[in-house]
């Protein structure tokens, strides 16, 4: 019997891998921005059709912000986005954690 492995699973063994994970890793703070943006227009209740209306660009160009295009946007544009969403954009620095 051929079990399919969840996704939970699947990332906990390909996390397992140390090139995986450093990559995951780095990966990590476009995902969240993404994840924030995402929320945000769920949020508000406007469809990628009506939030690029208000920002006056194309839905596939949303549609590509969402799936990963944040991190090679300008912050003005990200602030752009972040107000036709009724937020303000918020950039701060953290201390990496040392082992």
């Amino acid at each position: 019997m051929n079990k399919k492995l969840s996704f939970k699973a699947f990332k906990e063994e390909a996390l397992k891998d140390e090139s995986v994970r450093a990559e995951y890793e780095r990966l990590t703070p476009e995902f969240e921005v993404i994840k924030q943006f995402v929320s945000a227009r769920k949020k508000v209740h406007l469809s990628q059709v009506e939030l690029a209306k208000r920002l006056k660009v194309s839905q596939p160009l949303i549609a590509r912000l969402e799936t990963g295009g944040y991190a090679a946007t300008s912050v003005s544009k990200l602030s752009e986005v972040a107000n036709a969403l009724g937020y303000s954009l918020k950039i701060s620095l953290q201390a990496k954690k040392r082992n």
